[in-house]
């Protein structure tokens, strides 16, 4: 058995293994001939780089409950980061996105094959298609690690209603996101603004990214009642301030830092709390900006700089810091319930990710 490792050792053993199974499903594709291979290099792509959180949310809700590190322990763990991939490749074809981390979005990349390789027949069709394909390889190959992992069995199955659950509820959230975003907010008060753009927050990322890796990790190891309670107020908690550090920085975030292009959020016109927030106080000549240019993916420098000037100018970014920091508040003291049956690893492990997590440039 492994040691217990700290958090770098766990990143390294954890794109080992994503590498491993890359590999060996690169194999079990090879009848198929090389023509594959370019579907396979874009899910290799994405999963060379990443913060692993959900895969370490996962390892350390297990090590939480009590369980021990182990090699079946980081597999199941990495099961995460396919599942990650899955929904990032489908993400970026419903947002037409250019860019994932500072490299061609996947279905861009197979587009550009197309036109180089003189294809025949619409390049982005085929590269929209081609990513798809690959997300639902990734959803295949999570579901496939996720059950080989090694953990004993009746572990296995402890946590697979967790992992369906997040499965079902991440499709569902996304399907909420697309609708939101065609959705009319005219008329709407402030705060049914908030409420619709928190339950896509909700169900699209926080469950997904922390609650429910850390209760299917804490599910397997057996962890009671109280245990997996106080994980789910935590993961919740932690999971919505998350997102909203990752809102603020869709307007705001470094293109070095972020590898997305400047205020691409404002192109993709993103229904979050910041722009329900911003809408509350806009004079007539800033609505009409807003009606007219929220939203379009030709949105110059000086427009997005406008954007950020009424978000700073209306409170909306303060209020959003509000609501990261009583996030990171109410995630502490859900783990805070725990610091006497926790093992001391676990806990302090899950207090750092607090502030990793909601103070961060990327």
């Amino acid at each position: 058995m492994p040691n217990s490792a700290d958090a770098s050792q766990l990143l390294e053993r954890i794109q080992r293994t994503v590498d491993a199974e890359v590999a060996h499903q690169r194999e079990v594709l090879a009848p198929l001939g090389d023509e594959t291979d370019l579907m396979v290099d874009a899910i290799a792509s994405l999963l060379s780089g990443g913060k692993r959180v959900r895969a370490s949310f996962l390892y350390w809700g297990y090590r939480a409950a009590g369980g021990a590190d182990s090699d079946a322990l980081v597999r199941a763990s990495a099961s995460m980061e396919l599942f990650q991939a899955a929904a990032l490749l489908h993400d970026d074809v419903m947002d037409a996105s250019d860019t994932r981390r500072g490299m061609p979005a996947a279905h861009r990349a197979m587009a550009n094959a197309h036109r180089e390789r003189g294809l025949t027949g619409d390049a982005d069709r085929f590269g929209e298609a081609g990513a798809i394909l690959a997300g639902d390889l990734c959803l295949t190959w999570a579901d496939e690690m996720y059950a080989t992992s090694g953990l004993p069995a009746d572990e296995v199955l402890r946590g697979r209603r967790v992992f369906d659950l997040m499965r079902t509820q991440l499709m569902g959230g996304q399907f909420l996101d697309v609708l939101e975003a065609v959705q009319n907010w005219e008329g709407l008060a402030t705060d049914e603004r908030i409420t619709r753009a928190l339950r896509v927050i909700r169900y699209k990322s926080a469950k997904y990214t922390m609650e429910h890796p850390l209760l299917i990790g804490a599910t397997c190891a057996g962890g009671d009642d109280a245990t997996l309670e106080a994980l789910s107020r935590y993961g919740l908690a932690l999971g919505e301030a998350y997102q909203l550090r990752d809102d603020l920085l869709g307007v705001f975030g470094d293109p070095a830092q972020t590898g997305k292009p400047a205020g691409d959020d404002l192109r993709e016109g993103k229904r979050t709390v910041i722009v329900a927030h911003l809408l509350d106080d806009l004079c007539v000549d800033d609505r009409a900006f807003f009606d007219t240019r929220f939203g379009h993916d030709d949105l110059d420098t000086d427009e997005i700089e406008r954007f950020r000037a009424l978000a700073m100018s209306t409170g909306a970014v303060d209020a959003v810091e509000q609501r990261i920091t009583q996030g990171a508040d109410e995630a502490r003291a859900a783990l805070e319930s725990l610091r006497e049956s926790m093992p001391t690893e676990a806990f302090t492990a899950l207090h750092d990710f607090i502030g990793t997590t909601t103070a961060r440039s990327s």
